[in-house]
């Protein structure tokens, strides 16, 4: 699991993690297998599905289990747009610094 804090920001408020866009996913599993964060579940009920079960474990601003996908399948929120909400999260809880 990644740290609590990312920035001296919670991690639960940070909006960092794979995106899955099924239309384009072949399910061939390369970003669970790559990934050691535990991000990533395979359910295999009525329909193969792969989903982000653990959000919060994905390390702030990574981005490789994207580069393993042949398919272009996975994306990420904008960077400047996520750095840009941390600052501003940060100097909320830190008023006076």
């Amino acid at each position: 699991m990644s740290e609590s804090t990312f920035m001296g920001v919670p991690r639960d408020t940070i909006d960092w993690s794979p995106r899955i866009d099924y239309d384009k996913c072949n399910f061939c599993n390369e970003c669970s297998d790559f990934c050691p964060h535990n991000v990533f579940e395979i359910r295999e009920n009525e329909v193969r599905k792969l989903i982000v079960k653990n959000p919060d474990n994905c390390v702030v601003f990574c981005r490789a289990c994207g580069k393993t996908c042949g398919e272009d399948a996975i994306t990420f929120p904008h960077k400047k747009e996520t750095t840009t909400k941390i600052k501003k999260t940060r100097k909320e809880l830190t008023p006076n610094e």
